[in-house]
């Protein structure tokens, strides 16, 4: 896969990244009586925007997606691989922490954080590519 078509993919992941990390930030902001994501008791996204895991060291867990998104997004269109590695692996560590809190303490699943899961890995893995690609 050639560097431009890889850029162009992170970048469009990243921009459904920071979708996704907004509406759980709006969310968690606003506290909104109709939430689309909440499904039932165990397919919710509750324990994101007012549950347990709502904040992460007094941080709004929902933003530390929406900043990495953003810092992932601006790395794609300044092509700055190893910044966005990085964020992407700390990204991807943060979900797999929030999902295996959600799962094995809470019991539920956020149909969102799966949503920016699957994106954080797409990204991850592309950008291990790229920097791999630029070490040849």
């Amino acid at each position: 896969m050639k560097k431009d078509i890889i850029w162009k993919w992170i970048s469009v992941l990243s921009f459904i990244g920071i979708l996704l990390a907004t509406y759980l930030y709006y969310s968690y902001l606003t506290q909104p009586e109709f939430r689309p994501c909440s499904i039932n008791a165990t397919v919710n996204c509750d324990a994101v925007i007012s549950g347990e895991v709502a904040l992460t060291l007094g941080i709004p867990t929902a933003l530390y997606g929406l900043i990495g998104y953003i810092v992932i997004f601006l790395g794609s269109l300044f092509k700055k691989a190893k910044l966005v590695l990085a964020v992407a692996t700390f990204g991807l560590l943060f979900c797999l922490y929030i999902l295996s809190i959600e799962i094995f303490q809470l019991g539920v699943y956020c149909p969102v954080c799966l949503g920016c899961l699957v994106v954080m890995i797409s990204v991850f893995f592309l950008s291990v590519k790229l920097n791999k690609n630029a070490k040849k």
